[in-house]
């Protein structure tokens, strides 16, 4: 059952990061796993099996969600745009109590204050700057360099709590060609036997997910070095971001098309619904033996 709700708790991660607007590292805080993944990828290759075992499952459900994300979620958001959001919010929300736990009896002082506003105004201001544009890729050398690097940085983005990954690809103008047209396309090629248009395509995903693979070990180790020394701090700035994404989502004009008092009422029931989602999946998990 443990297994089986890891897959879950992934499955979440895994749909936040091909959202734009929904971090990642805000489901993990909002689940209570936050530390332990942080801590599992630190020590992946010093402690391999226990790391790995630790890891297995949420990969599992990051994968699968990412995979289904790309067809599922571009309807969900056409369709039910507001619901959908709402629905992500009340996950988001629901990461705060557990922010709040981890901050009791840390040292804050002036610097926490600091940090939160600061990073509240980040990940504000990375929606107002967020592009419209579309990138044509093609394969090549310098599209293979291109993808490893905005791996790199989407990685960083999806790991730290409050900054979305797929945010930052739609404002370089990579989110469609990558998400939404790459990996259907990769998949498609792949179940339908046309290895050309497979391979293409994988060409340009695996240079991003080794980017990507390499990103994350390098920010989970910087995050690891904040949470030991300034533990509290650090969750100051966490919760900046965190409480900032409800408002990057809002924020978007696009998910109030068609308003009406029905998708009001289904809207909140959604928003409650993460809430008990993000309770349900969330806890205080075993923490990994040092």
């Amino acid at each position: 059952m443990n297994w089986f709700l890891d897959v879950l708790r992934g499955a979440v991660i895994g749909l936040a990061n091909v959202i734009p607007g929904v971090s990642g590292g805000t489901m993990m805080v909002s689940m209570g796993i936050y530390d332990k993944l942080i801590y599992c990828i630190n020590n992946l290759f010093r402690k391999f099996k226990e790391c790995f075992k630790i890891l297995l499952p949420y990969l599992v459900g990051m994968v699968g969600a990412i995979i289904i994300g790309a067809f599922a979620l571009k309807a969900a958001f056409k369709n039910y745009p507001l619901p959908t959001n709402a629905l992500f919010i009340g996950l988001i929300l629901g990461s705060v109590p557990f922010i709040l736990k981890e901050m009791k009896g840390e040292k804050i002082g002036w610097q926490g204050s600091v940090a939160f506003v600061l990073l509240f105004a980040l990940v504000v201001f990375l929606k107002t700057i967020e592009a419209e544009n579309v990138t044509k890729i093609s394969l090549n050398v310098g599209t293979v360099l291109l993808m490893v690097l905005l791996g790199a940085i989407c990685s960083a983005a999806m790991v730290i709590p409050g900054v979305s990954g797929s945010m930052i690809l739609k404002t370089l103008g990579y989110y469609e060609p990558v998400v939404t047209e790459a990996i259907p396309a990769c998949v498609k090629g792949l179940t339908h036997g046309d290895f050309g248009a497979f391979f293409s395509n994988l060409g340009i995903l695996l240079p991003f997910l080794i980017g990507i693979v390499a990103g994350i070990f390098g920010i989970a180790k910087l995050i690891d070095i904040l949470m030991k020394k300034w533990k509290g701090r650090t969750y100051c700035g966490i919760l900046g971001m965190v409480l900032a994404s409800p408002v990057v989502i809002l924020m978007d004009t696009s998910i109030y098309e068609g308003f009406n008092w029905i998708i009001c009422v289904v809207s909140v029931v959604a928003m409650a619904l993460g809430c008990f989602i993000a309770f349900k999946l969330g806890g205080d998990p075993e923490p990994v033996k040092e």
